[in-house]
């Protein structure tokens, strides 16, 4: 597995090779219940950090840390204002949002913001999104829905279009939500995604991109979906013959789902440069990582690799189906 620094994310997004996910696609009928680990051994999930890999305690917004409750104790900063919808809009180039709570939908149209120890909870349908925006950064925040069901966040982190360009998303805590990040490209680092939501009809995901050309990378995360549909990491086009290219999954800890990674090629979709390696699939809640397998529409393609993917409770190298 190769270390990489959140301090040099902005040379590893401009040098990326691949990586992300998605599925929106005729996965097996969901399940309405989350998974318990009931004869599954939990091993690295029961405490991933013991493990090396991120979870409560090393995400998120620092414990003890005092926020500033938006709008009540502070309406508006240099590039943002909170709106009378209870919203929050970042509209100013190189805004620094940091230190507060929000209740609504973190709403970004502007570039280079960051933001940065920020707790952003809402059963709306984003907690932060992007709309055409560039060089941004979410890193070490807490986001969620008010509860697993009916206050689920649709998607706690979504690129609305599709067409925002160099995102860091790092150490941030994410649970609560149908799905948890949507981009296409970026890097994606360091997140734990866990305690997902549910509504009748949801397709649950983790980490979700739709299918592009475009280069992401999903690296060190631990994501565990605990319902048996659909995935911890999609790479799914959504249309036939669409291409799916340049993705990088590294490093993560994931389980849950149908299958733990949809790997680009469901509709017969031509994929290339997808490298899918030195993950750890977790059994805390099938045998099989997903209820059906680790990854399903995954194989041959110029470029594309696997290996070093092992299983969490025997260190065993997983080979393709």
């Amino acid at each position: 597995m190769r270390l990489v620094t959140l301090g040099f994310a902005a040379t590893l997004v401009a040098g990326i090779g691949s990586a992300f996910f998605l599925y929106f696609h005729q996965a097996p009928v969901p399940s309405p219940r989350p998974v318990s680990a009931v004869s599954v051994q939990a091993g690295c999930a029961a405490v991933p950090h013991v493990c090396g890999f991120p979870d409560g305690t090393t995400t998120g917004v620092p414990s003890g840390m005092t926020l500033k409750a938006v709008p009540g104790q502070v309406s508006s900063g240099p590039g943002w204002h909170s709106a009378p919808d209870g919203s929050v809009k970042v509209t100013g180039n190189g805004a620094v949002l940091s230190g507060l709570s929000i209740h609504d939908n973190l709403d970004i149209t502007a570039s280079h913001v960051t933001i940065k120890n920020v707790q952003v909870t809402t059963s709306g349908f984003f907690a932060i999104s992007l709309r055409h925006t560039a060089g941004v950064i979410i890193e070490n925040s807490s986001i969620s829905g008010t509860n697993a069901a009916a206050g689920r966040v649709s998607v706690a982190i979504d690129d609305v279009y599709g067409d925002s360009t160099g995102m860091v998303i790092a150490a941030n805590n994410i649970w609560y939500a149908r799905t948890g990040v949507q981009v296409s490209t970026g890097l994606v680092a360091s997140n734990y995604l866990h305690s997902f939501g549910y509504i009748a009809g949801d397709h649950t995901n983790g980490v979700f991109d739709a299918g592009s050309t475009q280069p992401l990378m999903i690296y060190h995360n631990t994501i565990l979906n605990n319902y048996g549909q659909t995935d911890a990491v999609s790479l799914n086009a959504t249309g036939a013959g669409q291409p799916v290219a340049n993705k990088s999954v590294e490093g993560n800890l994931l389980a849950g789902g149908s299958y733990a990674i949809y790997g680009g090629s469901s509709h017969n979709n031509p994929i290339s440069n997808i490298i899918i390696e030195d993950n750890t699939f977790s059994q805390v809640y099938y045998p099989k990582s997903g209820q059906y397998g680790a990854i399903a529409y995954f194989g041959q393609g110029k470029g594309n690799g696997w290996s070093g993917n092992i299983w969490d409770l025997t260190g065993q190298i997983i080979s393709l189906p």
